[in-house]
């Protein structure tokens, strides 16, 4: 199946998911004339485009091919170690690693560090959604 994908190659996916979820974001609000300058653009303009964004983003490339963009720049690829191991995970079970993923960063990002003493380097949302990001 693959060696788990370590922090620092994680944090660097996440980083350039980041950055390409704020242009496109950003782009969609200046189409749309939405005000992107007030202190709620972390929300890509308060207007929860950004979530919705990333939402599909997550579910989609997860889902379908176990890559993001930054997934795909940090040679990483989300798959499934329950049902199919080493496959993707689906959409269903990509959406749930999405929410589960807001919750790890809520609690004060512990969920992402879980992994750094997770025998089997999971995060939260990896535990909750049976995934793993392994190194391709």
């Amino acid at each position: 199946m693959g060696d788990p994908a370590g922090f620092w190659r994680r944090f660097g996916a996440s980083f350039i998911d980041g950055v390409l979820l704020s242009i496109v974001g950003n782009v969609i609000n200046q189409v749309l004339g939405f005000d992107t300058s007030r202190s709620t653009a972390w929300l890509v303009g308060g207007n929860g485009i950004g979530i919705v964004l990333s939402l599909i983003y997550f579910t989609y490339f997860h889902g379908r091919t176990g890559q993001t963009a930054g997934d795909a720049a940090m040679s990483i690829r989300v798959v499934d170690v329950r049902d199919h191991p080493g496959h993707p995970i689906g959409y269903s079970r990509a959406f749930v690693r999405w929410l589960m993923s807001i919750v790890s960063a809520v609690a004060l990002l512990i969920g992402y560090f879980w992994m750094l003493w997770d025998p089997q380097k999971q995060t939260w949302h990896d535990k909750v959604a049976a995934s793993l990001p392994i190194k391709t």
